[in-house]
């Protein structure tokens, strides 16, 4: 690839709110239009009052009214019928009406329906549950300046846009951070609480992973950019907003698949009407009352109200498809490392020799660690700080063994029981452990075992025992590593059923027998190896913080903090949801339907297309109310 190409390739995608910049200009033009037009309307009402002789001139000021307004409705009408949609009933409908009204000469009918359904409609754009006030909100986020080091270690400060991978920033205390990246030197709490719903600040240090948004509370840090614009963690919770507006319900798809018989049934009932009473104005407000925009908005507003909240608790959802599918999952099924453990190998028990310390043992064990890049080195390096470490010299490491070296002039060793065989070391017989053992030794005196495991994490039993009070009570403990390890851990968190020793098909052939067996099973993971599991569940979701990008490409849902107690969260927000969009479908049909019988049989009076008209609009205010109240959603 060329480097103009590679510099293409990383252009972050713009942000925007839920409406593109067309769609706003239209909708503003609609509302000016709708604004000259109420002006109009009231000049002409004061015309026939204040010269009741002059009702030509009051009749052609509504007429110029009507025809501001008819312009845009009639275009609405004509581009739904070349790109048809459900939200396109309504602009049909409302052209339809128009017209009728235009030849029937009401011309003041014919201005005041599309204003008041043009306000309505602005209305909706601009209370969708704060959406839009939301993006920008978050979008402001990502507009930050970012200071950014030279290779020769000179700082300018840059536009966060202008970022690229591999690029090295500095903050300080106090600074928003531009973009994601991995620290490279120095150490601080960050405030994570707008990207993870974490509310207590995570302590970072180099090589720890941070997201663009976050707070940089107290120290300086030099961070290397490793994904920008619309890839960063906060630029991917914009985009899954904004396509949450695309979510329709089963019903709604239903519609949009018989939306020309649905306009034919109304264009028949509005002909019926008019030919039963012979008045035009009851055939409009049948025509305004068959409008579907509360049943349009149904799912979209509550979606995008799911989405929100779900971000709030750290969790990313990648459709509002994925929310329905959730409040369906009656099984789970959780891969062990990295996902229910820490995933990451940690000094569980130190067992030193009567003859030595457990204070030597540490300190020796920890020295010969920080010589190797080993996972169980790695571990033991951490119990001791660096500067209490013991001077190492001459490090030899022997691959599937372990290390010698020396220290003082003595000769040191860390490693399996054949390491010490092969010194002349002797050894008790290693205890019995399901994780890995190392030994140590100091000349010829054996010190003592180091016990290691990756244990569980803290708040996982908690969590296997929600999903299990939420009717999950069917949970498979799923993974690659051997059975007496994946034994404790399921004892541990009182899962009963274990597949051990699991390669990735072999994991796939797990969750597809689920599926045949009838259960819809949540999967749950965060490595490579369970990436075709992931994508063959109900849901998949994966662990954010430190899932690979397979798994987190693989995942509908992603845990962003890693705290597996947001996995009941996930399913309680999405029964909710579900519920909430199944009210909201009912309530709109049925208060459709309502309006339709009244307009039909003459209820709603003389002036009943405008009646029509805000009724619609206030069943259309009601859905998104309802929708509103998912945002009081929160657990602690």
């Amino acid at each position: 690839m060329s480097a103009a190409a590679e510099s293409l390739a990383i252009q972050p995608a713009p942000i925007t709110g839920l409406l593109t910049g067309a769609e706003r200009r239209w909708l503003g033009l609609r509302l000016t239009l709708a604004l000259i037009t109420g002006g109009l309307l009231v000049l002409s009402v004061l015309v026939r009052i204040v010269a009741p002789d002059q009702q030509d001139v009051a009749e052609l000021v509504a007429g110029g009214a009507a025809l501001l307004v008819a312009i845009p409705a009639l275009a609405a009408g004509w581009h739904s019928l070349r790109h048809p949609d459900l939200h396109g009933i309504t602009d049909q409908l409302i052209a339809l009406a128009v017209i009728a009204a235009w030849a029937a000469g009401d011309l003041t009918t014919a201005a005041l329906l599309p204003l008041v359904m043009t306000v309505g409609h602005v209305l909706e754009e601009r209370s969708l549950l704060g959406s839009q006030e939301a993006i920008r909100a978050l979008g402001r986020l990502t507009r930050v300046k970012a200071r950014r080091v030279r290779p020769n270690g000179e700082a300018e400060d840059v536009p966060a846009q202008a970022l690229r991978v591999g690029d090295l920033i500095e903050l300080r205390p106090g600074e928003l951070i531009a973009a994601d990246g991995i620290v490279r030197s120095g150490g601080s709490s960050v405030d994570t609480a707008s990207i993870t719903g974490e509310s207590v600040p995570l302590e970072v240090e180099p090589g720890a992973l941070v997201f663009g948004g976050a707070l940089n509370l107290d120290g300086v840090l030099r961070v290397e950019v490793t994904r920008v614009g619309a890839e960063t963690t906060l630029g991917r919770v914009i985009s899954l907003m904004q396509e949450a507006e695309q979510a329709k319900p089963p019903v709604t798809r239903l519609l949009e698949r018989y939306a020309g018989r649905y306009i034919l049934l109304v264009l028949l009932l509005a002909a019926g009407v008019w030919f039963a009473s012979n008045s035009t104005m009851a055939m409009l407000a049948v025509l305004v009352a068959s409008c579907p925009c509360a049943l349009v908005l149904a799912a979209p507003a509550t979606s995008i109200a799911a989405i929100a909240v779900a971000g709030r608790h750290g969790i990313l959802v990648k459709g509002a498809a994925f929310l329905e599918d959730l409040a369906t999952v009656n099984s789970v099924v959780l891969d062990k490392t990295g996902t229910v453990t820490l995933g990451e190998l940690r000094v569980v028990e130190a067992r030193p020799e009567a003859e030595a310390g457990a204070e030597q043992l540490a300190r020796i064990a920890a020295s010969l660690g920080a010589s190797s890049n080993h996972p169980v080195s790695r571990a033991l390096a951490a119990m001791v700080p660096p500067d209490e470490r013991l001077p190492v010299e001459d490090a030899r490491e022997t691959r599937g063994r372990g290390i010698v070296a020396w220290v003082e002039g003595k000769r040191v060793a860390l490693g399996r029981p054949e390491l010490f065989q092969e010194l002349g070391v002797t050894a008790p017989p290693p205890p019995s452990h399901d994780g890995p053992i190392a030994g140590v030794s100091l000349g010829n005196q054996f010190l003592g075992w180091m016990l290691l495991a990756d244990e569980p994490r803290p708040e996982s039993r908690q969590a296997v025992a929600d999903l299990r009070a939420l009717g999950l009570v069917r949970q498979i403990l799923l993974t690659g590593d051997r059975a007496a390890v994946a034994r404790r851990i399921a004892d541990y968190l009182g899962v009963s059923e274990v597949r051990a020793e699991a390669l990735p098909e072999q994991k796939l052939a797990c969750v597809l027998d689920e599926m045949r067996a009838g259960y819809r099973p949540m999967v749950v993971g965060d490595g490579i190896n369970d990436s075709l599991a992931l994508k063959a569940g109900a849901v998949g979701v994966a662990m954010g913080a430190q899932g690979t990008d397979v798994a987190l490409a693989s995942a509908d849902l992603v845990l962003m903090s890693n705290d597996l107690r947001r996995l009941g969260t996930c399913i309680r927000l999405s029964r909710r949801c579900r519920r909430t969009i199944h009210v909201n479908v009912a309530l709109g049909l049925g208060w459709t339907v309502v309006i339709v019988a009244a307009a039909a049989t003459g209820m709603l009076g003389a002036s009943g297309a405008l009646v029509a008209a805000v009724l619609h609009n206030l069943g259309t205010l009601a859905v998104m109310g309802n929708a509103g109240r998912l945002l009081k959603f929160r657990e602690a």
